[in-house]
């Protein structure tokens, strides 16, 4: 009789990393290595509001997110960028992925020069500091990921398992409270704050097609409620009144 094995495996995490998350970790990990030979490298291309704002570095907005400050830093960015960002190129396809994670660092440091403009003690501080790494971008692959997969379970400090959909609420209000009480900490909380503001606001505009969208249904509602009292359309019903119909 035919012998069968019977092969039993294991996978750690979502799969294999795909050649467009490879490109970003090597990326990150290239730029960290010269971030840490030439520390002076952060001031020319992290974000720092005033040099956006007064001496027009726009590119800062986008070479942020590959600088970090620390081994640990770019550590659990790289590995969130795995963990959730795998699933979502499978889901959304590569082209869209790309778009969608720059889109959130982008944003998020748009939100960051936005936020420094406010008229607050904070911000003021906020306005000189100097901002580095993906976590904008990390936590809107969070949120998107937390929206697609909301009830998959999610280790928060690799103990306790949490559905998605609240790691994801708990993690903004934590950036939250966090942006506007701990400017000290050395934490971009605000930044954080907008990936996730950004990534929902631009899912959910995918989804419902956005303001033009809505407003175009409005405007069409009504022209056909006008037609239909010109032409003197009424909803059918129990009673058949023919002579009112007849057009």
């Amino acid at each position: 009789m035919p012998h069968y094995s019977q092969r039993v495996s294991y996978r750690f995490g979502p799969g294999n990393l795909s050649n467009t998350i490879k490109t970003l970790i090597w990326a990150n990990v290239t730029a960290f290595i010269l971030i840490t030979l030439a520390p002076s490298l952060a001031i020319f291309f992290g974000l720092s509001p005033v040099a956006v704002l007064e001496h027009f570095w726009i590119w800062q907005p986008l070479t942020y997110m590959f600088l970090h400050g620390s081994i640990f830093h770019v550590l659990f960015n790289m590995l969130a960028l795995w963990m959730f960002g795998t699933e979502l190129e499978r889901l959304w396809g590569t082209k869209f992925f790309v778009k969608y994670y720059f889109i959130t660092g982008i944003g998020a440091a748009a939100t960051t020069l936005a936020g420094a403009l406010l008229p607050f003690e904070f911000a003021s501080q906020m306005y000189y500091s100097i901002t580095i790494g993906a976590s904008g971008a990390v936590y809107g692959l969070l949120l998107a990921y937390a929206l697609y997969y909301p009830n998959r379970p999610i280790y928060m400090y690799l103990l306790f398992p949490i559905p998605a959909k609240y790691f994801v609420m708990i993690i903004g209000g934590i950036s939250f409270l966090s942006s506007i009480s701990d400017i000290q900490s050395g934490v971009a909380h605000t930044t954080h704050l907008g990936g996730l503001i950004i990534g929902y606001l631009y899912l959910n505009q995918g989804r419902s097609g956005g303001l033009s969208s809505e407003l175009k249904y409005h405007y069409l509602k009504w022209k056909i409620d006008r037609l239909k009292k010109k032409f003197d359309v009424h909803q059918g019903g129990q009673e058949k009144k023919w002579d009112k119909h007849i057009h």
